[in-house]
């Protein structure tokens, strides 16, 4: 019988190549990992939270502002860009305890706890059909591959992008799986019986370049006057 709270896992590092220092970097107001902190915050399925760095100055801003969140200093063989999430993770269950954990990042700020316990309130429900839970956007659009061959249409036939047959994109902005369905797919966090979240469009967009950001702000601004 699954337990109704679970553990969350925020990985934040020090180093950003395309927007430096985007973890602490102002956004709204606030660094930006707070406005995804925050949510977590009101999840009703919370149990533990706990972020994986290996910056100081990111462990001190967590500690003085969500005192109740455990800090995992990363090792430094852990530290780097080109560094699999699946290994921080690996290394992080090897420290705490639980079973059940939703993994996130902190460049999804409009990620609201209500898409997230939805999700979690699935996985639970679920549990014995599938073995994990990934957010993801569903595309209905023409696409290709690099050398111009159709992936999802056939370009003699141009049915309405709506009849398309869907495809979807992981979109990084959750993950939900057990310590056992993680071991059993050989350490990583999409299991064997996976299945896709459609997070809403609205929240999933993710910040890489400083364009990403500026247009988070924007969205930010504008759902929350809505």
């Amino acid at each position: 019988m699954m337990s109704g709270t679970i553990d969350f896992l925020l990985p934040m590092k020090g180093h950003s190549e395309r927007v430096p220092g985007k973890n602490l970097k102002l956004f709204k107001g606030a660094p930006l990992y707070h406005s995804i902190m925050k949510e977590l915050l009101k999840s009703k399925y919370l149990g533990n939270i706990y972020v994986d760095t290996d910056s100081p100055l990111i462990s001190d801003d967590v500690k003085n502002n969500f005192p109740r969140v455990v800090i995992i200093n990363r090792p430094y063989h852990l530290c780097g860009d080109d560094v699999s999430m699946n290994r921080i993770i690996e290394h992080d269950l090897s420290l705490i305890g639980g079973q059940v954990f939703l993994q996130t990042h902190s460049t999804n700020p409009l990620l609201t706890s209500s898409t997230i316990d939805k999700a979690i309130a699935f996985f639970i429900a679920n549990n014995g059909l599938y073995d994990s839970v990934f957010g993801v956007n569903r595309l209905q659009s023409r696409l290709y591959f690099s050398d111009g061959t159709a992936i999802n249409h056939d370009p003699g036939k141009l049915i309405r992008t709506q009849d398309l047959k869907p495809v979807y994109e992981e979109n990084s902005t959750l993950y939900i799986f057990s310590r056992d369905s993680f071991a059993g797919a050989g350490n990583r966090r999409i299991g064997l019986k996976p299945y896709m979240f459609e997070v809403p469009a609205a929240e999933a967009q993710d910040i890489d370049t400083q364009a990403d950001f500026d247009m988070a702000e924007y969205m930010y601004e504008y759902f929350r006057k809505k």
